[in-house]
């Protein structure tokens, strides 16, 4: 028999995008897949949405409130692993897997045998590279050879990253208290510290995000100023477990971000300084518990 795998998507207030993601699943040549929909409680309709679709192998899971993308991943990854599939393969509700794009990483999978996470190649709407899912190879530097066979990695993002059930038994869930951004590279790196972790350029999914400019505080607008607030503070906590390379690459950073927003930033130059100032600073006493299925971990 196969391996039983199910994508967990954290769905909010996208209906339109989440019905291309579920199309896109339930037309995956690997059959054994199962789709659970995390909702954060959306208010645009979803829940009847889904609940509307007659295939079993959709569930459907509201978590009550808007927990942010990492909450709600790790409702997800605590929801699915608990249900006790093999693989957990997961995703935004912006994700459009192509037809192979899980038989080709089952199939890695499969020859591979032991690894951390696979991750796919990230194509964004008019299929060039989808920059803001580009991996890691190491603290420095992204991936730049995006055919092939596969490759090594050390960081992902949650746009089709599957992930075995034994690793996360291990290494335990997301850290919810992330809320929004690099939840995906703090969980991806923990994984390929202990274990090898690739990207397969044969598996390809399409994110349709808005653009396909990566978000930069110093030109985003004053209404997304809060997710900076998360995003350095988190990045503070990813780099500083990593010793002197990591210490360093934050120091770099923040100089660059800094000079960038001097040099770039048309308006609240001062609000942006404060952000990436004040909230790196917080990343120093950021300590959230990493969460465990089994208290023994």
């Amino acid at each position: 028999m196969g391996k039983r795998v199910v994508a967990v998507v954290v769905t909010y207030n996208r209906k339109s995008l989440l019905k291309e993601c579920i199309n896109s699943l339930l037309n995956q040549t690997y059959k054994l897949l199962d789709i659970l929909i995390i909702d954060n409680a959306s208010t645009d309709g979803t829940s009847s949405f889904v609940n509307s679709i007659k295939d079993k192998r959709v569930l459907y899971v509201n978590t009550g409130k808007n927990l942010g993308g990492a909450g709600g991943f790790q409702f997800g990854v605590r929801e699915a692993a608990q249900r006790g599939y093999d693989y957990l393969w997961l995703m935004d509700d912006d994700s459009i897997p192509t037809p192979d794009a899980l038989n080709v990483l089952m199939k890695e999978a499969s020859q591979k045998g032991s690894f951390g996470f696979m991750c796919s190649k990230v194509l964004w709407k008019d299929h060039s590279i989808c920059k803001m899912n580009i991996p890691k190879i190491s603290l420095n530097r992204k991936l730049d050879d995006f055919d092939g066979s596969p490759k090594r990695v050390i960081m992902g993002t949650f746009v089709s990253f599957l992930v075995p059930l034994k690793i996360v038994n291990e290494v335990g869930l997301p850290i919810k208290e992330f809320f929004i951004w690099a939840d995906d590279f703090e969980y991806s790196r923990r994984i390929s510290r202990k274990y090898s972790c690739y990207f397969v350029p044969s598996s390809i999914v399409i994110h349709k995000s808005p653009s396909n400019v990566g978000s930069s505080i110093v030109d985003d607008s004053p209404d997304r100023f809060n997710r900076y607030k998360c995003a350095y503070r988190n990045e503070v906590y990813v780099y500083r477990r990593e010793g002197l390379a990591g210490w360093n690459h934050l120091i770099l950073k923040t100089i660059l971000h800094t000079c960038k927003v001097l040099l770039k930033s048309k308006d609240h130059k001062k609000e942006r300084l404060h952000i990436i100032f004040s909230a790196t600073r917080r990343g120093f006493s950021f300590h959230p518990q990493i969460e465990y299925l089994h208290k023994n971990n």
